[in-house]
């Protein structure tokens, strides 16, 4: 039996059915509880669990981050709502230097069984200190899974998947795809952590990308489709581990690669992902690895720079068929 969702309630189901078949699951942040969560996520998780598991917290992104490390040390399995994830760099010592490396300094005596979930990246005209995409800034750091679902589907396989996780994990979301539904299946399911999706199949170019940015890409793949270029899509859904193994695949069988991402050119996921198709498939490439990524500006409030600055479906047709025309 299936239902359909959006991913907000995809988020919801998760967390209460992990909550449920765990009592060491909690939840904890700013206005999770009694506002039931800035974007509704945790919407009547309060009423239903009650204020030791729906835990609102002041505005103090380091203090919670900190209090959260400490609780899964001791084995508990929090899950930590940011407001936003350009807010985590307030709180970027206890993730950092506590979260990720415990494991490692302790000499494996204590796991962080901890989520940190919440909206990455643009949103509608939030300006720069709102709209920062993290996976890049943190992809650097051992230690660390990074998660970024594109659909509901996605979206409550991989949070149950999460949360389940013995290592810290960053759940990256959308502000701008909570409202975004599908169907989804009535009975629990999980989506493994580390494995890509192929999108959709094709035979010239390997288009691959993650969160949002896939729904852009699947709009670009059916206008190419129209000229002829047929596209294989892939979402990554785990960004770190990478599952290089999915897209070399593709990638032998097109020998053409454009990568899309929401985060900066420089030093962005795109750079580290280009790099390893170079390793795995440079004898099979046809034509150099085209990206299309945000420009190097912090993000404009204006809503027409702000376009600008992103990437777009047609950004994105550009440069597929620039990439297959290069040969």
């Amino acid at each position: 039996m299936m239902q359909l969702v959006d991913i907000r309630e995809a988020l919801r189901q998760a967390l209460d059915e992990e909550m449920t078949r765990d009592s060491r699951v909690f939840i904890m942040g700013e206005e999770v509880a009694e506002y039931n969560g800035a974007y509704k996520v945790t919407k009547g998780m309060l009423a239903k669990w009650g204020k030791e598991r729906v835990i609102d917290t002041p505005i103090s992104e380091s203090g919670f981050a900190g209090i959260g490390v400490g609780a899964a040390m001791t084995g508990l399995r929090p899950v930590i709502e940011f407001m936003s994830f350009n807010f985590s760099f307030v709180g970027a010592d206890q993730i950092i230097s506590n979260a990720l490396k415990m494991y490692y300094m302790s000499g494996n005596r204590f796991s962080v069984p901890i989520v940190f979930r919440g909206p990455n990246g643009a949103a509608a005209q939030v300006s720069s200190q709102h709209s920062h995409c993290v996976e890049a800034i943190y992809g650097n750091l051992p230690g660390l899974i990074i998660v970024a679902p594109s659909n509901a589907y996605d979206a409550k396989g991989l949070l149950k998947s999460a949360i389940r996780a013995n290592n810290p994990v960053f759940f990256l979301e959308s502000e701008l795809s909570y409202n975004d539904k599908m169907e989804i299946p009535v009975d629990e399911y999980l989506v493994p952590l580390g494995k890509a999706k192929v999108v959709m199949e094709g035979k010239h170019v390997t288009l691959v990308s993650h969160s949002r940015m896939v729904n852009l890409c699947k709009t670009a793949a059916k206008e190419l489709a129209k000229s002829g270029i047929s596209v294989e899509l892939i979402d990554l859904r785990t960004i770190k581990p990478l599952d290089i193994a999915t897209i070399a695949e593709s990638v032998r069988k097109t020998h053409f690669c454009v990568l899309v991402e929401e985060g900066h050119i420089f030093s962005g996921i795109c750079a580290e992902v280009g790099f390893q198709v170079m390793e795995h498939c440079f004898d099979f490439l046809d034509a150099p690895i085209h990206r299309v990524c945000q420009r190097e500006t912090p993000m404009p409030y204006s809503k027409v720079l702000e376009k600008e600055t992103m990437p777009t479906v047609e950004k994105i047709i550009k440069a597929v068929e620039d990439t297959c025309h290069s040969r």
